[in-house]
């Protein structure tokens, strides 16, 4: 028996030739429980067309779980789904059906949550709101960075497609975080993210004991000499699994330091603005796409105007 997130529809779509001499497929554990996903536990009929995804970061002066953080500055909000490990949340703002779930960090982690959302959700859209720590001379604490794309230096993307595979964060999120910045005023940029799975030997920090290799030392040089602005640990995962199964993926990030112009760290350093700037940024997406629906257009440019 084929496992029941393997629809017919995905079915036609995937290489089903593979599937059918894959002799593990039928035994591979599934944990939906009640008609819900098992991870996180959410109400697949109360999950919006657009997703945030946070982390329980101490990093970024949370006065409460982001996700209900964020989840109070919306209208009409609920409780979604709660696990031990992920909390989710939908309300209204401007117009928009959003859901914002919380969890832990890491690439590995923000993959339970998207998987889960894309699985058995209609969910369409993928955010991250979070801090990172700037390799740019030109980011300081406090700025915003709009991801363009992320470098995939993470396990658990590759785990998917070859490193070369890019992560390019969707258009349409882009443009409307970048319009939703210059509407408030705020110091931001649009470039490329780093993420990785290390917080320590793979960010070119000592370890235990002030354990570190030759080659841990190069890696901020590296990434700086190429232009990459800022470094975290999720961007990856919300830009390019949403990429890679057909959805849209984006990433904006407050700064809390920088290495590089030895400017220190500043905790929380305009992770409210983050907020607004990623709340806002949903809003306009939504007037996007319904100029898309009214156009009957695949596609979001600009002579199409905003719904």
């Amino acid at each position: 028996m084929v496992p029941l997130y393997l629809t017919e529809d995905i079915l036609r779509r995937v290489n089903k030739k593979i599937l059918d001499t894959y002799e593990h497929l039928n035994y591979l554990p599934v944990f939906d429980k009640d008609g819900k996903p098992g991870l996180t536990l959410v109400d697949p009929s109360k999950i919006g067309d657009y997703v945030i995804m946070t982390v329980r970061d101490p990093l970024c002066a949370y006065t409460d779980d982001p996700a209900l953080e964020i989840a109070k500055k919306m209208d009409n909000y609920e409780l979604a789904g709660k696990s031990g490990i992920f909390l989710t949340y939908t309300g209204e703002y401007k117009g928009a059906k959003i859901s914002v779930v919380s969890s832990g960090s890491g690439a590995p982690e923000a993959e339970l949550a998207l998987i889960e959302f894309m699985r058995c959700s209609k969910a369409n859209t993928f955010v991250r709101i979070g801090g990172a720590g700037a390799w740019n001379e030109d980011v300081h604490p406090g700025d915003i960075v709009i991801a363009s794309g992320a470098v995939r230096d993470d396990g658990m993307t590759q785990s998917y497609i070859c490193p070369q595979f890019p992560a390019v964060a969707n258009y349409e999120v882009v443009t409307a975080l970048i319009q939703a910045a210059e509407s408030i005023d705020y110091p931001f940029h649009v470039g490329v993210i780093r993420s990785a799975d290390s917080d320590f030997c793979g960010w070119g920090k000592p370890a235990v004991d002030g354990y570190i290799q030759p080659e841990h030392t190069e890696i901020i040089d590296y990434y700086n000499r190429a232009g990459v602005l800022c470094a975290d640990r999720e961007s990856s995962a919300s830009i390019f699994l949403p990429q890679l199964f057909g959805r849209r993926g984006g990433s904006i990030v407050s700064i809390g330091d920088n290495v590089v112009s030895r400017e220190g760290f500043s905790n929380g350093a305009g992770h409210q603005q983050a907020i607004e700037i990623g709340l806002n940024g949903i809003a306009i997406l939504n007037q996007m796409d319904k100029a898309k629906k009214t156009a009957n257009k695949k596609y979001w440019y600009p002579g199409l105007g905003l719904g």
